[in-house]
């Protein structure tokens, strides 16, 4: 992934949804999935550590930083709920990819779309391990921001088009309804998550809210489905019940930081569950049976974000002339930066 160091490709939010026009939205999910599968596959190679996190009674900001010893990438993201009533978004993001022989910086990114179209595509990518085999139906608890982009992962790779929408803002519902029908999916707004998980082969939930919640109850759930949870995303944010976890085979993409973010933030350290990667190198297993109750603890982790950034860094190449940004300073000798300003007639003499 190495280019001439005194160029950083800048990827504009118009750049990104060009660019997922140009190759298709399906494609794009297809081909961004296929990328994570094959970091994760790779996982050892990878440096590993929870995000550091500044927490804030109305929000959180984190950075999500990791390398694959030739490449390092971070992610700035935010986590706002109450943003959206000053007429803000919850989430939003930008990204770095740089060349670690360097440090220069090759790309830098807007991630507020990408991240979206990036947790679709994990969770469709874990269910296509973890989920019932043909599975039809998807129950979609919490339709924010996110709700379209996990419609379109599961249709794609998983072919689920059925979908049963609930939220306690019914007009988060009725605009996630809107959005899909749209795209031809068969979709049913619900008064309850009790009443949306009836004949759901999938639960996705995807709530915002910056608290301990219990979206989901032990006695709701029957064996068999699959549980894709990935709103309790940060200390003190849960969605599932204790009992439900419990009961559950619970898999996480990196253990040490969903312990400390993640609905299994709720249980002992002694309660096993079990690292995605494992599972897609055949170290361990997914689903093994159409009895088994199967948990997907999604918080997001870094290693995602550089697959993605890896993914339109290479996309760019590809399918759009390279817009550039003049990041880095590049004076003609290395070791005088100073002359940056004399060039530039910036500075005049003193007296």
């Amino acid at each position: 992934m190495h280019a001439n160091v005194s160029q950083v490709a800048f990827l504009s939010v118009k750049n990104l949804l060009d660019l997922v026009t140009k190759v298709g939205i399906e494609s794009f999910i297809k081909g961004l999935a296929k990328s994570i599968e094959t970091d994760f596959k790779r996982w050892s190679l990878f440096d590993k550590s929870p995000r550091f996190a500044a927490h804030s009674p109305d929000g959180v900001i984190e950075l999500m930083p990791t390398s694959d010893g030739h490449n390092f990438s971070f992610k700035y993201v935010n986590g706002h709920p109450k943003n959206t009533q000053k007429g803000l978004q919850t989430v939003t993001a930008f990204g770095v990819m740089a060349d670690v022989d360097s440090g220069y910086p090759l790309l830098l990114s807007e991630m507020t779309v990408l991240t979206a179209l990036r947790t679709g595509a994990t969770s469709a990518l874990m269910a296509s391990y973890l989920a019932p085999a043909n599975s039809q139906c998807m129950a979609l608890i919490g339709n924010g921001a996110q709700s379209e982009f996990q419609a379109f992962s599961f249709r794609t790779l998983l072919g689920v088009n059925t979908l049963r929408l609930y939220d306690v803002d019914p007009k988060a519902s009725q605009k996630c309804c809107a959005n899909l029908i749209h795209h031809g999916f068969d979709v049913t707004i619900c008064s309850s998550a009790e009443e949306a998980i009836q004949g759901a082969d999938i639960i996705t939930t995807c709530t915002a809210d910056k608290r301990n919640a219990t979206i989901l109850t032990s006695d709701m759930i029957k064996d068999g489905v699959f549980i894709n949870a990935i709103g309790g995303d940060c200390p003190g944010k849960t969605e599932l019940d204790k009992a439900l976890l419990l009961r559950a085979d619970v898999f996480v993409e990196f253990e040490e930081q969903t312990r400390i973010e993640g609905d299994i933030q709720q249980l002992s350290h002694e309660f096993s569950v079990t690292e995605m990667h494992k599972v897609m190198n055949e170290k361990a297993n997914g689903r093994t049976s159409g009895s088994q109750l199967t948990i997907f603890d999604g918080v997001g982790f870094a290693v995602e974000d550089f697959s993605a950034l890896r993914y339109v860094y290479q996309l760019m190449k590809q399918h759009m002339p390279t817009k550039e940004l003049e990041l880095i300073a590049t004076p003609e000798n290395p070791r005088d930066l100073f002359s940056l300003f004399c060039t530039n007639n910036t500075m005049r003499k003193a007296g």
